[in-house]
């Protein structure tokens, strides 16, 4: 049967269909967990508390127990994005009697996978409201119903596909129909205003993607697999999520240790420079403003950033058993083997001797296996936001993960038994036994 922890993960998955819905859904969860919210803008207050900062598709959380200046921190990172097809600037098109959606892939989405799948629309508006200072506010919006569909070419038009292969190019075949007839300008925005309860012309701009509304579930013969979109790398900020919020309870228990932190940044699929993603300064300026708010100065923050680790959670590559070749041979990685730490001589991941032997320990501490996943060397290696958050804080970082398959697939597949022993695994690692 399903445990507690795989159905809050789904839950978690189907209610963040875009970034700004997981930050959303992510601020839900931590709210009934005691934490409040802070603006950048204003003053903080003094003294321990449950706090976070969201922005967009990004949001910062820290439980701080001691409010002392200079106090280390345990930070996991991750990251909200994930591969889709984004609504262009000029939406409404369309041909051969069909209305079409105006789409440009976001990331390395495996586009094939987006073929035949029933779409929905999902992300935010800004619209003008003449009663906030800055004249504009931003909304949610999502259409979970399937309006969209990406059609594939019929094999009577593509008689050699299943011998050379299926060609895509991104800008002439993966313009989803939304129906038929003669396309009409504005009427994408009409649409999504009606769903958002505003008029059309209040609608300024908008981040908009396509999603698959199928709910993730359980599956596999025993029950043990997880299908779902966006496990890459939603699995991971809602591990992150839960680690954190154990963290809390235990550091107000003891009133000492490190300072848990999760960073939950956007863009990573797209290279993370944006004012929310992990090359940016987001999160260092939480960082500052938070030890200000102790009493603290730059002098105390750098102090405490010298003592500080971090933990990079980002999906990993399971061993594909219908292309073992493509593995490095001794390192196979299993699905519901426990959490990988993943490792790069070339720095595209983070780790190293003692960033890894945080994590190790951390494993111990709670008695959970992990694996360890090298690249093969003559295949290119994927980087995570791991590396930037090294660099941009100079401070030890590892870089772990769950196994799964199908990675920057529609729907992706990963272990149900590796839910409880990567929270486990986060939990101490925010929270360690030092002595």
């Amino acid at each position: 049967m399903p445990t507690a922890e795989v159905r809050s993960l789904l839950d978690y998955i189907d209610s963040s269909p875009s970034p700004y819905h997981a930050v959303g859904t992510t601020v839900s969860r931590l709210e009934a967990a005691g934490f409040t919210a802070l603006d950048r803008r204003e003053a903080w207050p003094q003294g321990p508390g449950r706090r976070y900062v969201a922005d967009g598709g990004a949001v910062v959380a820290w439980a701080d127990a001691s409010g002392a200046p200079a106090a280390p921190c345990r930070i996991v990172g991750a990251h909200t994005d994930s591969p889709n097809l984004r609504v262009k600037a000029r939406p409404d098109t369309g041909r051969a009697g069909w209305r079409q959606l105006g789409v440009e892939v976001y990331g390395g989405a495996l586009v094939n996978s987006w073929l035949d799948r029933d779409l929905g629309l999902s992300g935010r508006l800004t619209v003008s409201d003449s009663t906030r200072t800055n004249g504009v506010r931003t909304l949610l919006v999502r259409i979970d119903r399937p309006i969209l569909r990406v059609p594939q070419l019929a094999i009577h038009l593509d008689r050699e596909i299943n011998e050379k292969g299926l060609q895509l190019n991104k800008q002439v075949h993966l313009s989803p129909v939304l129906g038929t007839g003669v396309p009409r300008e504005g009427e994408l925005v009409e649409m999504v205003a009606a769903e958002a309860g505003v008029s059309p012309t209040a609608v300024l701009a908008w981040d908009l993607m396509l999603h698959d509304v199928v709910p993730g579930t359980i599956g596999g013969v025993d029950d043990d697999l997880v299908f779902a979109p966006r496990l890459d790398n939603l699995f991971s900020c809602h591990v992150g999520v839960e680690a954190l919020v154990q963290a809390a309870d235990r550091a107000e228990e003891t009133g000492d240790g490190p300072t848990p932190v999760l960073c939950l940044f956007d863009h990573e699929e797209v290279g993370s420079s944006t004012a929310t993603g992990a090359a940016g300064t987001l999160l260092g300026q939480v960082l500052e403003l938070a030890e200000h708010a102790r009493g603290g100065d730059r002098s105390t923050l750098l102090r405490s950033l010298g003592g500080s680790v971090c933990a990079s959670a980002d999906m990993a590559h399971a061993t594909h058993p219908n292309y073992p070749e493509r593995h490095e041979p001794d390192h196979h990685i299993q699905l519901n083997g426990g959490p990988v730490v993943k490792i790069n001589a070339n720095q595209r991941y983070a780790s190293d001797a003692e960033s890894t032997a945080a994590f190790v320990l951390a494993c111990d501490q709670v008695e959970v296996a992990h694996q360890r996943y090298i690249h093969r060397t003559d295949m290119a290696c994927g980087s995570t936001i791991g590396p930037m958050t090294a660099a941009g804080l100079a401070i030890p970082t590892v870089d772990v993960g769950v196994a799964q398959l199908s990675m920057h697939s529609i729907r992706e597949l990963t272990g149900a038994l590796d839910v409880a022993p990567m929270t486990a695994a986060l939990g101490a690692f925010l929270s360690p036994r030092l002595s």
